[in-house]
């Protein structure tokens, strides 16, 4: 068989980092044969050098228009979606429209536009296969049922640096201490949105869509270990688990081989080993990023843009030291109080709204200092 022939939007980051050991690890089932990032033109060079790739886009120096052109390529037949915030969201869609599967690690498609997505995606009767470990872990527990015996979906969080914090010791955090991730080693955005647990909110919406289920039917548990990815409880009572190590590559290759499967990049659990695996509820005056996230899932309409966008625009201030870490969630609430949450009729609305969040939460920063 011919090998699949891989699109890999964010090359650079650290999803497409995990892709590309993947794809080098799997010379005869994949083919890498276009490659985006933002701005990072060297490394993106480095990489069409290795894997002989004739398309590559900076989306930052090249356009949107050459983006949406490389999602559609007439060759291509996976599409990675690892571009973080919301540039993925029109290619996403216009891959859909044509025909593309898509692999999603991006977690803003879904929690702005599930709706949307999900809609096109039946359209045209396309798979979207998910690389996030927790969203990949409850798609392989699902395997083999329709939807219709399953209580709830578990996620598991590993509660990032600070789930031992007091709420005293949470009021005090510094960029230094957020950016040390006990297990997982990502980018700084969403390391810090894992430390706020605003990661795990995010990947409640996304589940929601995902996986065509209410809000009262996901849960989080905090689990330090990062060995079970989530778990799907079905309705007598048995739970069905998905287990391996804190490494990207489990859920991408599980993604991009998809229905098949092969020796992995990385050694799986071993239980020969001592193993612990713990479990706990959050707390949720701990985390207060994550209580809100639960409220967005209730509200629906545009209540997940404006939290994603608010959460985005406070991350990078926040990166910049030019806002504290307690203040995160203060931005992400005045966006939710400040901007209706009217039920979404188009995308148009979506981005309007993802606009207007950014706008309000940039003028209620600078009017904190």
């Amino acid at each position: 068989m011919n090998p699949k022939r891989i699109v890999l939007l964010g090359a650079t980051g650290s999803i497409g980092t995990s892709t590309l050991e993947v794809i080098r690890a799997n010379p005869n089932k994949l083919k890498l044969i276009g490659i985006a990032n933002g701005s990072k033109a060297k490394e993106l060079d480095d990489i069409a050098e290795e894997f002989q790739v004739k398309h590559k886009v900076c989306y930052k120096r090249d356009g949107h228009s050459a983006l949406m052109d490389l999602t559609t390529l007439p060759e291509a037949d996976i599409i990675v979606v690892a571009a973080t915030g919301v540039v993925g969201l029109k290619p996403t869609l216009a891959a859909i429209q044509a025909g593309k599967t898509i692999a999603l690690a991006s977690k803003e498609i879904l929690v702005m536009a599930g709706e949307f997505v999900m809609a096109e995606a039946q359209k045209h009767k396309v798979d979207i296969l998910p690389v996030d470990s927790e969203h990949n872990a409850i798609f392989q527990c699902l395997e083999g049922s329709d939807g219709k015996d399953v209580q709830r979906l578990i996620l598991t969080a590993s509660g990032g640096p600070f789930r031992d914090f007091s709420i005293e010791q949470m009021q005090s955090v510094t960029l230094e201490q957020a950016l040390k991730h006990p297990n997982w080693n990502m980018g700084p955005k969403i390391t810090i949105d894992s430390s706020t647990m605003a990661n795990k909110g995010l990947e409640m919406i996304e589940a929601r869509w995902l996986f065509d289920v209410k809000p009262e039917q996901i849960s989080v548990v905090i689990h330090p270990q990062s060995i079970v990815h989530s778990m799907v409880e079905y309705v007598d009572g048995s739970i069905i688990a998905q287990l391996a190590p804190p490494s990207m590559t489990f859920p991408i290759q599980h993604s991009l081989l998809y229905p098949e499967r092969h020796p992995g990049v990385h050694k799986p659990v071993d239980f020969t080993q001592l193993l612990q695996l713990n479990f706990r509820p959050p707390n949720m005056k701990q985390f207060p990023c994550l209580k809100l996230a639960y409220d967005v899932m209730h509200s629906g309409g545009v209540a997940g843009t404006i939290y994603n966008a608010a959460n985005e625009v406070a991350v990078a201030h926040f990166l910049n030291l030019t806002l504290e870490y307690r203040q995160i969630v203060d931005c992400i609430k005045n966006a939710l109080d400040n901007i209706p949450l009217q039920t979404v009729k188009s995308l148009e609305e979506v981005i309007e709204s993802d606009i207007q969040t950014r706008t309000l939460t940039e003028a209620y920063i600078q009017s904190l200092y």
